[in-house]
C-alpha cells in the first residue's frame, strides 16, 4: 500500500562546565569499572531492540490496518508517533543518564521498553496503539543514549573503537532484520497474534537487558551533576516535531495549511534554540547540546557525514521495499529477503572494519562512499534496463555492493564521532549523535519516500525508483567529499 511509511578547524575550548579533573578522551571516566564482554553484549541488546522496532512495523501496516480499520493518516502515525518521540529526546535521554546514572537509565528505559511493546502488542485500537508507539519511542530515548554513553565512559583505546565499531553494525544490520523478521512474523501468525507478535517478542528480551544489566554493566556518570536544560529542550523539541511532523504526516494529510505554517516554524525555533545553547554556556551552566562539543573537529565533520548517510540509508529502505511489494508483487517475507544480500555485506564490511580502520583510518569510510555509490548506480542501471523483468536475483549484486559500502562507513563513523568527547560528558555527546542518527533516517523516510511516491503514477515506478537512488548517489559522492576533511588516523 502507499501509505505504510514509517518514519576551517578551530581550536577546541574546554565547555566551562566540564570540572577540571575531567580524564582525557580514550580513558574511562574516574571510578568507573571497565565494560566486560558480558557488560558489552547487554548494552548492545539494549540498543537493538529500538533500533529494530524503527522499522520492523513498516511490514505489519497493512494487516494492522485491516485489523483496527486505522485509515493510511492513523497508520501514519503509527510509525511517526514512534519515530517522533524517539528522536526529540535522545538529547535529554543522555543528560538524564549523565546526571542519575547511565546504568540505572540503561536499566529504566529497558523496562519501560518493555512494558510500552507490550501496551502496543494488546493495544485494542487504532488510537491507542499510536499512543503506545509514541510511549515506546520515548522509552527507547531513555534506553539508546546510555549506551553509547556507557561504552564511552568505561571502555578506552582499542576496545573502545572495537565496541563503537560493532555498535554501528549493529544499527545497520537491526534495519534489515527489522525488514525481515516482521515481514516473517506477520506471515507465522504465532499464536494467532497477527501483527501484534512483532510487539509482543520485545518483552522477554527487554526484561532480559534490565536482568542483565545490574549483573553485568558498570554504573558511571558525569563527574558533576548539571540541571536539566528546560528551554534548550524545548525548543530542540519544538524545532524538530516542527520538522519532522510535516514531513511525515503532510502528505497523507494532503498538505493542509498547518504543515505549512510549521515547516516555516522550524528555521525561527533552531535559530531561537542555537542562541539559547550559546548563552548558556557563556554563563558557565550545562546547556542540552554544548557549542562546545560542535567546536570539536571529529564530532561536527562526523555529524555532517551522519546527515547524508543516514537518511539516505533510511530511504532506500523504505522506497526500495515499496517497489519491491508493490512493483513487483512480492509478499513482505520475499521482500524482506530480497534484502539479504545487503545484511551479509553490511555485517561482512563491519567485521573487517576494525582491522581496516586500524591501517588505512579515515580512508575506510572513503572507500565506502566509492563502493556504496557503485552498488546504487548498479541498481539504478539495472532497474531502467529491464524492469518487466527486475527481480531480487537481479538487484542481488547492487544491493550487496550497496550494503558493504554502507557497512564500511557506519562502523566508524560512530567512532569518528566519538573520538575526542570526553569522558565525563559522554551521555550528551552520545545523545546528540543518536538524535542526528534518528532524526537523518526519519527525514530520508519522509522526504525520499514522498517523492517515490508521488513520482511513481505519472513516471512509473522504474523511473521514480532510479530517481531516487540518482538522488542518493550524490549522497554518496557528498559523503565521499566530507571523508576526506577527516584526520587520517581515527581514534
Amino acid at each position: 500500500m502507499t501509505r505504510q511509511l514509517a518514519v576551517a578547524q578551530a581550536p577546541v575550548r574546554t565547555a566551562p562546565a566540564t570540572p577540571p579533573d575531567t580524564p582525557a578522551p580514550g580513558t574511562p571516566a574516574l571510578g568507573t569499572p571497565a565494560l566486560g564482554t558480558a557488560g558489552l553484549v547487554t548494552v548492545l541488546l539494549g540498543a537493538f531492540l529500538p533500533m529494530l522496532d524503527f522499522f520492523i512495523v513498516n511490514v505489519a501496516l497493512p494487516t494492522i490496518d485491516h485489523d483496527l480499520a486505522a485509515g493510511p493518516a492513523v497508520l501514519e502515525l503509527v510509525a511517526a508517533g514512534y519515530g517522533i518521540a524517539f528522536a526529540v529526546l535522545l538529547v535529554l535521554g543522555g543528560r538524564l543518564g549523565d546526571i542519575f546514572g547511565r546504568r540505572r537509565l540503561f536499566v529504566v528505559g529497558a523496562a519501560a521498553f518493555a512494558l510500552t511493546s507490550l501496551a502496543c502488542g494488546l493495544a485494542p485500537g487504532a488510537w491507542s496503539l499510536v499512543a503506545a508507539r509514541a510511549a515506546q519511542g520515548a522509552s527507547a530515548a531513555l534506553l539508546i543514549p546510555q549506551v553509547l554513553g556507557t561504552i564511552t565512559a568505561a571502555t578506552e583505546g582499542a576496545r573502545r573503537g572495537r565496541a563503537l565499531s560493532v555498535y554501528g553494525a549493529v544499527g545497520g544490520i537491526s534495519v534489515v532484520i527489522g525488514q525481515v523478521l516482521g515481514g516473517m512474523l506477520v506471515a507465522a501468525d504465532l499464536f494467532g497474534t497477527g501483527w501484534r507478535s512483532i510487539f509482543l517478542l520485545n518483552v522477554p528480551f527487554a526484561l532480559l537487558a534490565v536482568v542483565l544489566a545490574v549483573r553485568y554493566v558498570p554504573e558511571s556518570r558525569a563527574a558533576r551533576a548539571a540541571r536539566v536544560d528546560v528551554p534548550g529542550t524545548v525548543l530542540l523539541t519544538a524545532a524538530l516535531v516542527s520538522l519532522l511532523i510535516p514531513l511525515m504526516e503532510g502528505r497523507a494529510a494532503g498538505w493542509p495549511l498547518w504543515s505549512w505554517v510549521l515547516l516555516a516554524l522550524f528555521p525561527a525555533f533552531a535559530a531561537a534554540f542555537a542562541v539559547v545553547e550559546r548563552r548558556a554556556e557563556r554563563r558557565g551552566d550545562t546547556p542540552l547540546v554544548p557549542p562546545s562539543l560542535l567546536r570539536i573537529p571529529e564530532m561536527r565533520r562526523g555529524l555532517g557525514i551522519a546527515l547524508p548517510y543516514f537518511a539516505g540509508f533510511g530511504g532506500f529502505m523504505f522506497v526500495i521495499a515499496v517497489a519491491l511489494q508493490q512493483g513487483l508483487r512480492l509478499g513482505p517475507v520475499a521482500a524482506g529477503w530480497a534484502l539479504v544480500p545487503m545484511a551479509v555485506g553490511y555485517f561482512s564490511a563491519s567485521l573487517a572494519g576494525p582491522r581496516l580502520i586500524g591501517r588505512w583510518g579515515s580512508r575506510v569510510l572513503s572507500a565506502g562512499a566509492v563502493v556504496q555509490a557503485t552498488g546504487l548506480a548498479a541498481l539504478a542501471v539495472t532497474v531502467l534496463a529491464d524492469w518487466a523483468h527486475f527481480s531480487p536475483l537481479r538487484m542481488a549484486p547492487g544491493v550487496a555492493l550497496a550494503g558493504i559500502g554502507q557497512g564500511l562507513i557506519g562502523t566508524p563513523l560512530f567512532r569518528v564521532v566519538l573520538a575526542k568527547v570526553p569522558a565525563a560528558r559522554a551521555g550528551v555527546g552520545s545523545g546528540v549523535l543518536a538524535t542526528g542518527q534518528q532524526s537523518s533516517l526519519a527525514l530520508g523516510v519522509a522526504t525520499l519516500g514522498s517523492l517515490y511516491l508521488s513520482l511513481s503514477p505519472s513516471l512509473g515506478m522504474d523511473r521514480a525508483l532510479a530517481l531516487c537512488l540518482g538522488i542518493q548517489l550524490l549522497g554518496s559522492f557528498t559523503i565521499l567529499y566530507l571523508t576526506t576533511r577527516l584526520p587520517r588516523s581515527i581514534g
